[in-house]
């Protein structure tokens, strides 16, 4: 017969932690307020770097037969083509690289005749891999199903809510996932990464990670709403934010762990989906604790809506 070994589980906080976040509500509220702003100057003022899925043009993957690929040499070949603006970076492994030229004037036979004049100058010295052309129509339209995709996102996680809670709360949410979505989009504007569709795909999760965290926060601050009838709103949110603190840290450091990894070992390919991913698993565990609960007192929450919306479900 085996003995198994009684493991119990650790609790990495201790119960009854009682950090004062409300004490500076305002201060990281309207400092968030200033960050929507001013994200929303650098997206209409610098734009973004729009990759090919985004603008057109052609992308082609190579990978060097004679060891690591010089990307300075590369650079000076098919810089002498004269095609305009062209990116090339190491791709995965040093053999490889990728090599992404805009959207020519012509149509699509100019995009074909500058494909073969970079395919050219390749040699054989290199292997393709991949090639990838996307025109303009296409590029034209998956920026705009791309927007409508975030935009319809957030519209219905905000009726999600709104139905499961108080609209109080679903404007708390609302804002919440609007500051996420435009703090992460105005860094990219910011630095100019590369904005293309697993940016966009980037966005919607971390809108869906950012709502599961609120959702969790503002479940308790209900429950808390309808067990503790007197208590001071402050506090009671103080209260509410603590109790689920642990949860909130293990799940962001569990996922962060996992992309940290990634964008080191993934690949060039995948760095800037995953430091999206890690700025906005960062930032929206910061709005749910001090936004999206914050504005339940700007708003003034009711007890009595709460708990009569208690009594109507139990009835």
């Amino acid at each position: 017969m085996f003995l198994v070994p009684d493991f119990k589980g650790f609790d990495f906080f201790p119960h009854g932690t009682r950090l004062n976040f409300m004490k500076f509500k305002d201060l990281c509220f309207f400092a968030s307020l200033a960050a929507m702003a001013l994200s929303l100057i650098l997206i209409f003022t610098k734009g973004f770097n729009y990759g090919v899925d985004f603008t057109g043009g052609a992308m082609i993957e190579v990978r060097s037969t004679q060891g690591p690929a010089d990307i300075a040499a590369l650079r000076s070949k098919i810089s002498a083509l004269e095609l305009g603006d062209v990116q090339i970076q190491s791709f995965g492994t040093p053999e490889d690289a990728l090599i992404r030229i805009k959207e020519q004037p012509g149509g699509e036979e100019a995009q074909q005749e500058a494909l073969k004049k970079v395919q050219g100058v390749l040699g054989e010295g290199y292997e393709q891999r991949r090639v990838e052309i996307v025109g303009p129509a296409v590029s034209s339209e998956l920026r705009r199903t791309g927007t409508i995709a975030v935009l319809v996102s957030i519209i219905a996680i905000m009726a999600y809510v709104w139905f499961r809670f108080e609209w109080q709360f679903a404007v708390g949410t609302l804002v919440a996932l609007a500051h996420d979505v435009l703090v992460t989009a105005g860094i990219f504007s910011l630095f100019q990464l590369e904005f293309d569709l697993s940016i966009v795909a980037a966005l919607l999760t971390i809108l869906g990670y950012s709502v599961n965290d609120t959702v969790v926060v503002a479940d308790r601050i209900r429950e808390n709403l309808r067990k503790y009838k007197r208590m001071d709103l402050n506090e009671l949110l103080n209260l509410s934010i603590n109790e689920t603190l642990s949860r909130t840290i293990l799940t962001g450091v569990t996922t962060i762990v996992v992309l940290i990894a990634l964008f080191f070992l993934g690949g060039a390919v995948i760095h800037n989906f995953t430091f999206a991913m890690l700025f906005g698993v960062l930032i929206g565990t910061y709005s749910s604790i001090f936004i999206g609960a914050p504005i339940l007192e700007y708003l003034g929450v009711k007890r009595e809506t709460v708990i009569g919306s208690e009594a109507k479900t139990t009835g």
